[in-house]
């Protein structure tokens, strides 16, 4: 025997036992995919969990009327606003600007423009034969921006009229902005008295206009009425507040109604009881004398203290 077939007897069995090992081994793998399969078909289906988000909340029960009420009255103390709307709107404090020197005049290129000092001079002498110094609308820009920008009328507490010195009486809506400089209030003044009223251009209100004298009748029941003047009786501005201003301004049992101050809006001049025979009396809050702006920033600041507005 050859060497070769000796290597080939010797190999033939090994080969054998290989094939029988394999085959076992895939038996055995059936084996256990047939008893994975039974075991899935034996276990019971399992529930869907349900998640807390799929539950509904519960209903809420609406309150009764009374409860809906006891409500609305809470918010309302915690707020200090009556259901009948603003509880200062029946306690302000009144000022009329009085002979503001607010009139017209037509020029060469045919428009219209307030008469003033600065810009019809010779006109005032030659043609209306008066003193230019008279002619000072100015003064009644500087009034009117101090009462407006003061925290009185931010906090809807002022009312303010003006009365020119042709006797046209104007009413102004707290809202309103009056312009910076005097060439835009020169013209605002223009349209309001040749169209008699100015609306705001958003959403209508009106915002200045011309309205019916006399004054008196435009008070509220109960005003008293004082003139302000460096001829009346001298008083600090905080001593004279208090004497007739109330201390709070909703305090309807004080016996003391509403005020009105009448400050001069002319360069020269006073305010008289003549031209207001409801003044009740005149006061003086200075020594000195002061401008219209300056005893207007007074008045109102010790109003504000007395009030307790910042």
């Amino acid at each position: 025997m050859s060497d070769d077939e000796s290597d080939a007897s010797s190999a033939s069995p090994s080969n054998g036992s290989d094939e029988q090992d394999s085959t076992q081994q895939k038996q055995t793998q059936q084996q256990q995919k047939e008893e994975n399969n039974t075991n899935q078909q034996q276990r019971p289906p399992q529930k869907k969990q349900k998640t807390s988000a799929s539950i509904p909340p519960p209903l809420e029960i609406a309150p009764t009327a009374d409860a809906a009420q006891k409500q609305i009255d809470h918010q309302a103390n915690s707020l200090s606003i009556t259901k009948t709307g603003n509880s200062n709107n029946n306690n302000k404090l009144i000022i009329l600007l009085d002979q503001a020197k607010l009139e017209t005049i037509k020029n060469r290129r045919g428009a219209y423009e307030l008469l003033n000092c600065d810009d019809h001079r010779d006109l005032c002498k030659k043609k209306l034969k008066r003193d230019p110094k008279e002619f000072r609308p100015d003064i009644c820009h500087q009034e009117l921006l101090a009462l407006l920008d003061s925290p009185l009328n931010k906090a809807g507490m002022l009312q303010v009229y003006i009365r020119t010195s042709k006797n046209v009486l104007i009413e102004l809506h707290p809202s309103v902005r009056i312009p910076r400089t005097y060439k835009r209030f020169a013209g605002l003044m223009v349209q309001l008295l040749h169209k008699m009223k100015i609306k705001a251009s958003e959403n209508g209100t009106t915002l200045m206009k011309v309205i019916k004298n006399p004054f008196s009748q435009h008070l509220p029941v109960g005003s008293r009425c004082y003139g302000m003047s460096c001829q009346g009786r001298l008083y600090s501005p905080s001593a004279l507040i208090k004497e007739l201003v109330p201390l709070d301004p909703n305090d309807a049992t004080a016996g003391k109604g509403q005020v009105c101050f009448i400050i001069g809006a002319m360069a020269t001049g006073h305010v008289t009881v003549e031209d207001h025979p409801y003044i009740e009396k005149m006061f003086s809050i200075s020594e000195y004398p002061l401008s219209g702006a300056a005893a207007i920033n007074r008045v109102l600041g010790a109003v504000e203290h007395q009030w307790g507005i910042v």
